[in-house]
């Protein structure tokens, strides 16, 4: 494909617009170019069969399967972008009246009281953008609420070895040390370790419930008995809670905060980086420290509460991504309490459906049953035929699949992740678990065919550590030598 820039030519144009009546102004000297912006110049029919072509590369849940653990690719009800774009809600500005802005506030006000019931939470604050900065805001509040009670020598975060990346980078961001917890040969927290390990200075574990592994932590009452007695609070990455929503609460399991990933699990679709949004939650004794503004009734109606004594104060502009927030108020409606629960089980039997169709190619086995997503091991088939987990996942491609995620957990060798969710049926299941038994047997008998995959795909396999290190992100007219 040629870029934009490469099917310019000079004069062409996509249209003219009409002379203008305003009275020209000219422009300040010190803010005129030195040199002309180089534009491309295209017809209109050229730059339309572009961005067509582009959009022909793109890859989501609606252009097919889209296994990609821990992330939880699922199909979005189109309903829900349907109640996004109500000029309503749409159109308003975060800086209008609050009373002209009722309707957005109840939804805000009615979401919050929708993730305290599901989490077990008693507060929330949709304020964070995405997962990772609820993770560094609820580590701010537990800082402060040790602070506050003259334990401000709490200053380490227990993190499990399987946890995502943004847990141990949260922590070191809020100012903790981070301290490594194993996993046990089930999958699980190896709770001996952590009896070890918690002591005076710790300040919260951070836990996700089902783990990374895709494993539920069935000694979480020992865990959070064992963190709470050393002083410490239980933070819950709510990542996977598309596994256990409507079957069991964090708050129940004695997490003291939470962030739920409402792109994730509650309806918005977020590849290519987003939108996001990751409202906090938490037990009565860490909302006196909730950024704010937060919503609040007032009277028959609502109002924002700019000030809050001990709040950590604002982490985002404003009051949080709004149209995420009410795409999952949305979705939430829709469902009500028993069809969030049908969707975990949904979700946690197709994972189930597809590890027992594919476990007897994987060299790393952990108690069953797994919950919303598992974990394959390829490390006896890279060492008897060369095949990695990343030829793997490349040859997934010409199956018409996007790869489920590479290389992580980062203590499986050979990982590949797989979270099929509720959405896909049998159908869309089986020939997934088709596409990968062939992948495998492909490889048993002539792995020199799977090095160079994709076949098919429009962009062959690049090179990932250039593209990651020295990334060409403009076009350089002519110029090959970056």
């Amino acid at each position: 494909m040629k870029l934009i820039f490469e099917k310019s030519r000079e004069g062409r144009r996509c249209s003219a617009p009409p002379p203008t009546r305003a009275p020209h102004a000219p422009v300040p000297r010190e803010y005129v170019r030195g040199d002309a912006l180089r534009l491309p110049e295209v017809a209109e029919v050229d730059l339309v069969r572009h961005y067509t072509e582009l959009s022909r590369f793109a890859y989501g849940v609606d252009s097919g399967f889209y296994p990609l653990g821990s992330c939880t690719m699922k199909y979005n009800p189109k309903m829900n972008e349907l109640a996004a774009a109500l000029p309503g809600f749409r159109d308003i500005h975060p800086l209008q009246g609050t009373h002209t802005a009722q309707g957005a506030l109840e939804v805000m006000g009615n979401l919050s009281d929708a993730l305290c019931e599901i989490t077990g939470m008693d507060a929330f604050s949709l304020q964070p953008a995405a997962g990772a900065q609820g993770e560094w805001t609820a580590l701010r509040m537990i800082r402060s609420y040790h602070e506050k009670r003259g334990q401000g020598r709490r200053d380490c975060v227990l993190v499990p070895d399987s946890a995502h990346g943004t847990n141990p980078a949260s922590a070191a961001m809020a100012g903790f040390r981070v301290v490594s917890v194993p996993s046990g040969l089930d999958g699980t927290l190896d709770i001996a370790a952590l009896e070890n390990l918690a002591g005076e200075d710790t300040a919260a574990l951070m836990l996700t419930n089902p783990n990374t592994l895709g494993m539920f932590e069935k000694d979480i009452l020992k865990i959070s008995d064992i963190v709470h007695r050393a002083g410490g609070l239980l933070y819950y990455d709510g990542a996977n809670l598309n596994a256990v929503m409507g079957v069991c609460r964090p708050g129940d399991m004695g997490f003291d905060a939470v962030h739920v990933n409402l792109h994730k699990t509650f309806s918005t679709p977020h590849g290519g980086g987003g939108p996001g949004s990751g409202p906090v939650g938490c037990k009565k004794s860490l909302e006196a420290f909730l950024p704010v503004p937060r919503v609040a009734r007032e009277g028959d109606g609502y109002a924002l509460l700019e000030e809050s004594p001990g709040s950590i104060g604002p982490v985002l502009r404003f009051y949080g991504n709004f149209l995420v927030c009410l795409r999952a108020y949305a979705y939430i409606l829709a469902l009500g309490g028993d069809g969030l629960k049908n969707v975990s089980e949904n979700a946690v039997l197709n994972a189930n459906y597809m590890l027992r169709s594919l476990e007897a190619y994987s060299d790393l086995k952990y108690g069953e049953p797994c919950m919303h997503e598992f974990v394959l091991s390829l490390k006896g088939l890279k060492e008897r035929t060369g095949v990695s987990a990343l030829d793997a996942a490349k040859a997934l491609i010409d199956a018409g699949m996007h790869p489920p995620t590479m290389y992580f957990p980062l203590i499986v060798p050979e990982a590949l992740m797989v979270e099929p969710t509720e959405t896909e049926s049998v159908e869309t299941l089986d020939e997934a678990i088709a596409a990968f038994i062939r992948i495998f047997e492909e490889a048993e008998k002539n792995p020199d065919s799977l090095h160079g995959a994709p076949a098919s795909a429009a962009f062959r396999r690049p090179d990932e550590v250039l593209a990651a290190r020295r990334p060409v992100v403009r076009y350089m007219f002519g110029k090959t030598d970056f």
